[in-house]
């Protein structure tokens, strides 16, 4: 993995301007909860339905010639996937995607649609970044880590700075769906002045009980199951916890249950699709754990359902 600098808010900057020459911002929408007007941010309307294709893009477009010719690899339950896909298919680079055989038919299925190959493992009991330094070392591509990665890091932060010009000034705070910790990193470079909140999946926490011992820390061999499959990383990275710490809450855990009701007031009051890992944020601001006000600004990272499940969820079955 290539860490050998950290992440900057100039290189926020300069994702920004690289994003902004490609892709229109998505729409930061007016959402009340407790009769309190807020923010969310919809990354569900980005190309690939998720915000992750802003790290693809400005990881991939910054490889050399060279590294361009060796192609990347990545790992991802979906939306990095997707992001890594897209970014590699408009710029002409071979793209190959290790993803759990669990993952959501439909990211799979789109992950292929844009052409990169897929190897499959095993989740829980194969180690995917095993896998991916395997192929790594026999291909020679580049690896491109869904959140340890400094470019993906800086790509991510370019929405904190399109919300900072929607909004006309910084959040007071920034709810975040936190996985690994890639996109809150980017959001703390991208807007200093603003709180943020990493929301995580009851026993996957990483992000957040790493903030509070301040060490990287894995999650328990019997973690129990999540319908957030995009949130599920077994650890955040060293180059996350460094970002974050002292710059973020330690963060909050929300159940599937106050996820489920998330996507179901997405549906209902803005209209969006929201999968699961996508609706952490608004999960926690609807349950009442973070205190809201008119500068808070909610994270919808992600619009990727499986159709059925989403089916189930909007009918309450």
């Amino acid at each position: 993995m290539q860490t050998e600098r950290m992440p900057t808010r100039d290189g926020v900057l300069e994702a920004n301007r690289k994003i902004a020459a490609i892709l229109p911002p998505p729409p930061l929408l007016p959402l009340e909860i407790g009769g309190v007007q807020l923010w969310a941010k919809a990354e569900v309307l980005q190309p690939i339905g998720a915000f992750k294709i802003r790290g693809g893009w400005h990881r991939l477009s910054a490889l050399d010639e060279t590294q361009r010719q060796r192609g990347v690899v990545a790992v991802s339950s979906g939306n990095h996937a997707q992001g890594v896909a897209w970014a590699a298919r408009r710029l002409g680079i071979k793209a190959t995607i290790v993803m759990p055989r669990d993952a959501p038919q439909v990211k799979l299925d789109a992950t292929r649609a844009l052409g990169a190959d897929i190897v499959l493992y095993d989740r829980p009991g194969e180690d995917r970044d095993e896998v991916a330094a395997t192929l790594v070392a026999k291909t020679g591509a580049v690896l491109v880590h869904a959140f340890g990665d400094p470019w993906v890091i800086e790509g991510q932060g370019s929405a904190g700075i399109e919300i900072a010009q929607q909004l006309g000034r910084e959040p007071s705070r920034i709810l975040t769906c936190c996985g690994g910790g890639g996109l809150a990193a980017g959001l703390a470079l991208a807007c200093p002045s603003s709180a943020i909140v990493p929301v995580e999946p009851e026993g996957w926490d990483m992000v957040g009980q790493a903030l509070v011992r301040g060490e990287l820390v894995n999650a328990a061999k019997d973690a129990p199951k999540t319908i957030c499959d995009a949130l599920q990383p077994t650890a955040t990275k060293a180059i996350n916890l460094a970002v974050l710490q002292g710059r973020s809450d330690p963060g909050v855990t929300v159940s599937d249950e106050e996820v489920r009701a998330a996507q179901r007031f997405a549906f209902a009051k803005l209209h969006l699709v929201v999968e699961p890992g996508g609706a952490a944020a608004l999960a926690a601001a609807l349950a009442g754990k973070v205190p809201l006000d008119e500068n808070t600004v909610v994270m919808l990272t992600g619009g990727n359902v499986d159709p059925t499940a989403y089916a189930r969820t909007i009918t309450g079955e």
